[in-house]
């Protein structure tokens, strides 16, 4: 019986491990394809950064009235 539940708990182990090492190599594609997107639409997303900027600061300057009203 104690021998059943030490094998049970070796297969939870590698499934853990397995499920594991496939979100690490998971992230590491999506870190690599984010980094790639990047460089290779570098011009584009300075655009849509000075695109955000007055809305961003807009959104903040809202916020902070909130705040300041209570």
């Amino acid at each position: 019986m104690a021998e059943e539940v030490k094998k049970e708990e070796k297969k939870v182990d590698v499934n853990k491990l397995a499920s594991t090492i496939f979100k690490v190599i998971l992230g590491i594609v999506f870190l690599v394809l984010g980094g790639w997107a990047i460089i290779s639409w570098l011009e584009p997303l300075k655009v849509v950064f000075k695109g955000c900027i007055g809305l961003f600061l807009i959104l903040a300057g809202l916020i902070t009235l909130a705040i300041a009203k209570e």
